[in-house]
This record gives C-alpha cells, structure tokens and sequence, in this order.
C-alpha cells in the first residue's frame, strides 16, 4: 500500500539559500532530507519549493498528490493566494496535509483552522521532550512513550488554534512551557496534521523518530476510497 502513496514535499527554501549554516545542515535542503527518508519508506515522492513557477504546486502536481507536506518560515506572504485556494480545494476534496513546524503560520493552515495561528517562541538551543498523549493512534506507531530532542526552539501556548479532532504529542521545554504539538483535523474529505518540531538551524530532520512520526502521519492522511458526498437538488430515491 505505501507504494502508491504519492508525497508533495513542499519548503519554502529560502534559509538554505541565504544562511551557511543551515545550508551546510541540509544541502539538499529541508525538502531534500524528508523527501529522501520518504523515499526510502516505499512512497512515491516529488519536491517543491516556493521559487519555481506556481511554487511547484500546479494543478497536475496536486491532482497526482495523495499528501502534501509543508515547511515555510520566513516568506508566508509571498504564496500566492491563488495558489493556497488550489490547496485548500484539493485538501476539501481529500488530499492529506501535514503541517510542520513554523508553517503553523502558513497562508493554507490559518486558512484550514480560521484563526491566527499565533503563539510563543524562544530560540535558546534548549530540548524539548514530546510526550506520547494518544498512544493508540497510528501516527505513534514504533514510538516510546516520548520523543526526546536534544536542542530546538521553543513553542509555547497558547497556541490559537482550534480544538484539535485528536492531540496526539504535548511537548514540554526546558523553560518551563508546553505546547500542543501533534493535531489532528478533518476538513472536507482531508485529513491535517500538524506537527511541531523543525527550526531550520537545528538537524531535526535527521532524528530518527521524528522522520518516523512523519512517515506515519504520511499513511495516517492518504485519502481513502469511501464514498464522495453528493450536494444539491436531489431526486428522492422511493416514490413519494
């Protein structure tokens, strides 16, 4: 089955461009290293980034995405809106999203929750520990009770966000802040997760269990083969 999971690993790829150090971390960029540990996993997957043309997000790549990841920080305002309404339809319609890190301010995951998306930062090189709080879902699977990473930066609440369908990681930081950092949501036909660690300046994209968060949230939002809705003006189906 994961053979036919078609993956979209969107990043905005601008820090890879202008800071040494994050281009000496990733030099295939964020999109790269999760791409390449997707591919190793058995999905079929693409890239694409916010300077090609339509951002790499043109109807033909969506159409032939089952799920798209998305990583963007420092240049929300330059996705077109055109482009995010493209993505919010096929996410309707049942693409899957997962949300990383920083894109919770995303031009598409503020459009998807209808609130601001805000919350509290702090970049002091401390760790942070997810705690497992829905063991039994998918998205945990082959994972302990938590995930400890040794250095990231900070979220806190409050997060403005809906209230999660599911909240599958709290992470707590060694400042003393916690944060919702595993969500779930259905829109439309399409699942979200959002997903919390991924500062550009730190290898979390290498970190073993978080890939596998990853690649199971990956197959937790492919899109299933139930019924579509059907809307409008219907004939009834006995005589009336």
């Amino acid at each position: 089955m994961t053979a036919t999971i078609r993956v979209t690993v969107w990043n905005e790829n601008r820090h890879e461009q202008s800071d040494e150090q994050v281009r000496s971390l990733y030099p295939e960029g964020i999109h790269g290293a999760i791409a390449h540990y997707l591919g190793k996993e058995g999905f079929v997957t693409k890239t694409a980034t916010l300077d090609e043309p339509q951002h790499g997000l043109t109807e033909e790549v969506l159409n032939n995405t089952d799920v798209l990841t998305w990583w963007g920080h420092v240049a929300h305002d330059e996705v077109e809106d055109e482009i995010v309404e493209r993505v919010h339809q096929r996410v309707l319609e049942g693409m899957g999203l997962i949300v990383l890190h920083s894109g919770h301010f995303s031009k598409i995951f503020k459009r998807l929750m209808g609130t601001s998306c805000d919350l509290k930062w702090r970049e002091a090189d401390e760790n942070e520990r997810l705690w497992v709080v829905q063991p039994n879902h998918p998205i945990v699977e082959g994972i302990g009770e938590y995930i400890d990473i040794e250095k990231e930066e900070m979220y806190g609440e409050f997060f403005d966000i809906p209230q999660p369908d599911e909240l599958i990681f709290v992470s707590w930081f060694k400042g003393g802040e916690v944060f919702r950092s595993g969500c779930t949501y259905r829109r439309g036909r399409g699942k979200v997760f959002y997903f919390r660690p991924g500062h550009e300046s730190y290898p979390t994209y290498y970190h073993s269990e978080v890939l596998r968060v990853i690649s199971n949230a990956v197959r937790w939002a492919a899109p299933t083969s139930g019924p579509r809705p059907n809307f409008g003006n219907r004939k009834p189906l006995e005589q009336i």
